[in-house]
């Protein structure tokens, strides 16, 4: 797996890897959901920047690029299901524990919501959406990625104006 696995804005060719994106990190253990996924942001821009995906099949490979990352990371899309029932879970947490990072957008997206009622998860994890795998489409798919990066730029901006002061 290569740092980089791809660019979400190719009509401009692909820049290389220590130009500017917004890195987004998609865990899921299943390929079709990667190859959706990539089929949905294919062109998408925020602030003129594209995506750079990172994608791992485990929630330990996604964290290792966690890790990698750190406060980089600006949004994590985490399959809940993967090498074990709750796995996604135990990610969100290492996350926000281990790496101690509590900037990165982290949003679940689950095929299976019985496994993780949505209220339960929302609950009892530091996570900033929930969202089953058939409910999104593209569009949805987008207006979820412009609030959280939103979100993740308003979050580095005050962290940033705080360290000045």
């Amino acid at each position: 797996m290569s740092s980089i696995d791809w660019l979400a804005d190719e009509t401009t060719g692909k820049p290389s890897e220590a130009e500017q994106g917004w890195q987004v990190l998609v865990v899921d253990d299943e390929p079709e959901v990667h190859a959706v996924t990539r089929l949905a942001l294919r062109r998408f821009l925020f602030e003129d920047q594209p995506l750079v995906v990172h994608t791992a099949s485990s929630a330990e490979e996604g964290l290792a690029i966690a890790h990698k990352l750190g406060d980089d990371l600006a949004m994590a899309i985490i399959d809940v299901v993967m090498e074990t029932e709750q796995a996604g879970l135990d990610l969100v947490k290492a996350i926000r524990e281990e790496v101690g990072n509590h900037i990165t957008r982290l949003v679940l997206r689950t095929g299976q919501p019985g496994s993780a009622p949505e209220s339960d998860v929302v609950r009892d994890y530091d996570i900033n959406d929930y969202k089953e795998k058939t409910e999104l489409t593209a569009q949805k798919f987008h207006t979820m990625m412009y609030g959280g990066l939103r979100n993740y730029r308003d979050l580095r901006v005050m962290r940033t104006s705080q360290t000045q002061h």
